[in-house]
């Protein structure tokens, strides 16, 4: 490891974190620890618990009843699963993008300055600021520079889930969680976003579960790999992919079960 590898400062952690669905576990007793400047995949069968785990990470699972977790997941040191814990403010400090592109049914602008506006923001200028920054970081900004105030519903798949990450990146986050966002897009679409969110490590920390395995090898930084709940295994990309340790992260990386 060189020393700039271990002078990334850890964003998030989870320690020790099992989840439950009812009386149904679906995370066993998973650690893991994401740094700046870096982007992690989540990889493993469907139904492994990798999106579970995921959502976790902002308590997206809070909105699911009778869902319950026990262990530790920390922002820069606060525990985020306590009582004192501002929802809304941690969701906006660690944001989220969805399988599925999610615009709302305004103006190219009014999606991207949208969490703004509800932090108080109104100044006209810094908004289109705000919108311009967000939109060049999503690899969007040429493509709807001259129509921002068409509808949002109006652009491709691929447009939308840029104007998405755009979203989420206008009201400054540390952590960006991404749940398969290239699943509904073309080879063209995806080859842009993944573009995207390479630079995008730059400015923030990135968790993204995928189940193209291609793509994980092609953007993440670190890679764990999910199987039947438990994280089975988890480091630099190029050694889970080409040299791993247990076999069976080995069998579902060259495509033998999965």
């Amino acid at each position: 490891m060189n020393s700039k590898e271990t002078q990334k400062k850890t964003k998030l952690s989870a320690e020790n974190v099992n989840f439950y669905y009812g009386e149904k576990q679906v995370i066993k007793d998973v650690s893991l620890s994401f740094k700046e400047n870096e982007i992690t995949a989540l990889i493993g069968p469907s139904g492994c618990g990798k999106s579970t785990f995921l959502r976790s990470l902002n308590r997206m699972n809070d909105l699911i009843e009778s869902s319950r977790i026990d262990g530790f997941i920390t922002l820069e040191g606060e525990d985020i699963n306590s009582k004192e814990c501002d929802v809304v403010e941690l969701r906006r400090r660690v944001g989220m993008v969805f399988q599925k592109p999610t615009p709302f049914a305004k103006s190219i602008f009014e999606n991207v300055v949208y969490g703004v506006r509800l932090n108080g923001i109104k100044d006209k200028e810094e908004l289109m600021n705000i919108a311009e920054e967000s939109l060049k970081k999503a690899a969007l900004w040429n493509e709807v520079k001259d129509r921002l105030h068409q509808s949002a519903l109006s652009l491709s798949g691929g447009q939308q889930q840029r104007l998405c990450i755009a979203r989420a990146l206008a009201v400054s986050p540390e952590v960006l969680l991404m749940d398969e966002p290239a699943s509904a897009l073309d080879p063209i679409a995806t080859e842009k976003l993944e573009e995207g969110i390479k630079e995008l490590k730059n400015d923030v920390c990135i968790v993204i579960v995928t189940h193209n395995m291609q793509q994980a090898e092609r953007i993440s930084d670190k890679t764990a790999f999910f199987y039947m709940g438990e994280l089975i295994e988890w480091g630099d990309t190029k050694k889970i992919f080409h040299s791993p340790d247990c076999m069976k992260t080995a069998q579902y990386v060259s495509g033998s079960f999965g």
